[in-house]
């Protein structure tokens, strides 16, 4: 009997110890929840801390969206082309086979006054433009002008009031892997932010065809974002959206933009000429590789290579030679031709540019002057150049472009006719020429139904006219 009750006192004293050892050390360890009364209910975690808290360093892109949404508007293109398909109440009743076709894209607007920048796409071709705001006040648009080669176009309204506007940043400045906003009106949802990284600069998608030097970005763009904001993340407007690479359509991962400082020399030159005002450095080659190094016996595998020089072109003025590498023009690196091209688009005829090249393994600095465009090609007919006081004073006239090279579709023809290289043309479509910047004019303002109508000189000093389709 006693040895149960000692073993009983032995538990109870254990147990004692225990439940005080729980208490002391253990149970103040566990969180402390309030019961509720219907134990069905889970209560899910929510933080309620300040919404505006950033940690240090933390990229806060709500001011960015938050002022570029409101400067980015919905464009609507409006043209009237003929239906494939005529219905029996078009027979009946006489109406005509036109039929209204709707495009729509983004703009953003750069100034108070109401000038828009978009795509050239997006508003060609059309016989109304009308834009919308971010308010939902929409207003007639007039096409102030156009370049094709950049794909930027301007337009303008005439708005009651001061419109809040975007401001152009330094997309040269512009990082790989900085974060980026891409606003627009995609499948006509208006004031649409996405955001990514810049994934690459200078990338062309024309395989050297077109001086093409887009920003490469993850930011989601999807069709009607062409002519919207890419801004950076202080707001800045940065680049144009312009393009998706893609097989279906819709964006797949990447998309590329015309550079802020391309797109703002284009606008500016619209507004004060007229037209674009294009300086040309004069050299012609391709960007090095390890294969083409092998090929040319250099060690070098990154740069332009000079292969040739045009005559009386900034480059031939300022000494740069067939077989210079140029590695930087004003302190921007140049690793393949976009480099060169993009920059390049962004200067005019008069401009001067620091060329850094290598020759004979030594780094050299030259000043160039950049001049008007001293080459244009005409792919029915040849490639034109200016031509000089002595050439025209050859052939009896005092204006005209001289015919550089022919092309291989009417060469023989031509040159039965004794029409050869060397030979001036002194009009086009009835529109008397001096210099390839009239004939580019000519060429990019005719339709391409009208058939193209040239007046030469030939190489027996006859005046001759030949029409081409």
């Amino acid at each position: 009997m006693k040895k149960i009750i000692s073993l009983v006192l032995v538990s109870v004293l254990g147990g004692a110890i225990t439940l005080a050892s729980y208490k002391l050390f253990i149970e103040k360890e566990q969180p402390a929840f309030s019961k509720t009364q219907d134990s069905s209910n889970y209560a899910i975690p929510v933080s309620h801390s300040n919404a505006n808290y950033f940690p240090e360093n933390a990229i806060d892109f709500t001011n960015a969206a938050e002022n570029t949404v409101h400067s980015v508007v919905h464009v609507m293109n409006t043209s009237f082309g003929t239906s494939d398909r005529i219905t029996f109440q078009d027979l009946i009743f006489g109406r005509s086979a036109q039929r209204p076709q709707v495009g729509s894209g983004s703009g953003v607007i750069i100034s108070p006054d109401g000038y828009i920048i978009t795509n050239n796409h997006v508003i060609d071709g059309a016989n109304k433009l009308t834009v919308t705001l971010n308010d939902n006040k929409t207003y007639d648009a007039e096409l102030i002008g156009t370049d094709s080669r950049t794909d930027i176009a301007l337009i303008k309204i005439n708005p009651e009031e001061d419109l809040p506007y975007s401001t152009f940043g330094d997309s040269d400045q512009a990082k790989i892997g900085e974060w980026v906003l891409a606003v627009g009106n995609p499948f006509n949802l208006t004031s649409t932010v996405t955001a990514g990284i810049i994934s690459a600069k200078s990338r062309d998608l024309s395989g050297g065809k077109f001086n093409q030097s887009f920003i490469q970005t993850d930011a989601a763009v999807n069709p009607g974002n062409s002519g919207g904001a890419l801004v950076n993340s202080r707001g800045e407007l940065i680049g144009i959206n312009t393009a998706i690479s893609s097989q279906t359509g819709s964006y797949i991962g990447y998309s590329f933009a015309v550079p802020s400082n391309i797109a703002r020399k284009v606008v500016e030159d619209i507004i004060e000429f007229g037209n674009v005002q294009n300086g040309v450095l004069g050299v012609t080659g391709g960007a090095l590789n390890n294969a083409i190094s092998e090929k040319l016996s250099i060690n070098e595998t990154q740069g332009f290579y000079v292969d040739s020089v045009e005559e009386g072109s900034g480059a031939d003025k300022a000494g740069i030679q067939s077989g210079d590498i140029i590695k930087k023009i004003d302190n921007i690196d140049i690793t393949k031709f976009s480099d060169l091209s993009g920059y390049l688009n962004t200067k005019r005829p008069g401009d001067d540019v620091q060329v850094t090249i290598l020759r004979d393994n030594n780094i050299k600095t030259i000043q160039a002057t950049l001049v008007r465009n001293q080459s244009f090609t005409i792919p029915q007919f040849g490639v034109l150049k200016n031509a000089n006081a002595n050439e025209l004073k050859k052939y009896g006239v005092s204006s005209g472009v001289k015919i550089a090279q022919l092309g291989e579709a009417y060469a023989k023809y031509l040159r039965a006719n004794n029409v050869n290289e060397g030979n001036i043309i002194i009009s086009i479509n009835n529109e008397k020429v001096k210099d390839v910047d009239d004939v580019q004019e000519i060429i990019k303002n005719r339709s391409p139904y009208e058939p193209l109508r040239i007046e030469l000189i030939n190489s027996n000093g006859e005046l001759e006219k030949y029409n081409f389709r």
